[in-house]
């Protein structure tokens, strides 16, 4: 499955720790992830993470693309609700490909472990159908 991964400045570092910890469930996916996100989750795990553009720099408008060509099966999206980022519209347009193409979203740590361990148990197999 395809999962996306992207975090803000501040989550970053808690990106880096769950993908560690998940990192056995995580190296059996392809991980798609904003250009600096991907790097340091590269850093701290060794697994090969397909890489975008930064953020700010069109890499969730990336993501939004390959969601919208149902190309993506899950997205993680690690965000800091306390401090809202200058391209916030592009969180939402994120938001609501997902919600279109029915792909699972998780935007803080207790729904991305739920994800993660749908996913390791079977659970969102139904996307190999839906596409």
């Amino acid at each position: 499955m395809n999962i996306g991964l992207i975090a803000h400045d501040s989550k970053k570092k808690l990106m880096q720790n769950f993908c560690i910890a998940y990192r056995g469930i995580l190296n059996k996916h392809e991980l798609y992830a904003t250009g600096t996100t991907g790097r340091l989750i590269e850093e701290v795990t060794n697994l090969n993470v397909h890489k975008y553009l930064a953020g700010h720099l069109g890499g969730q408008q990336q993501l939004a693309s390959q969601i919208e060509h149902n190309d993506m099966d899950m997205v993680i999206y690690l965000r800091d609700p306390l401090h809202p980022k200058t391209h916030e519209p592009d969180v939402n347009d994120v938001v609501r490909l997902c919600d279109i193409y029915n792909i699972p979203f998780a935007t803080n740590l207790a729904t991305a472990e739920l994800l993660i361990k749908a996913l390791d148990r079977g659970d969102l197999e139904w996307r190999e159908v839906y596409r």
